[in-house]
């Protein structure tokens, strides 16, 4: 998987640091690898349409039945 370099505010650096000590991991990438990984995986779960709401969609008017 390539690498990319993000520079992060100390707030942001702050906030990782937080995530890495809640979730014990070794580093603050790893900290961010997991927090991007989560986002992808609800975006994925949201975009592929489970978890919408069903609607009903009327089909075309019965022919024949009329009296």
């Amino acid at each position: 998987m390539p690498e990319h370099d993000i520079q992060l505010s100390e707030a942001d650096t702050a906030l990782l640091e937080q995530v890495r000590q809640r979730h014990g991991l070794d580093s603050i990438e790893q900290a961010a690898e997991m927090l991007a990984k989560a986002r992808l995986r609800r975006a994925a779960h949201t975009s592929n349409g489970r978890g919408r709401a069903l609607q009903l969609v009327a089909g075309p008017p019965q022919r024949g039945n009329r009296s």
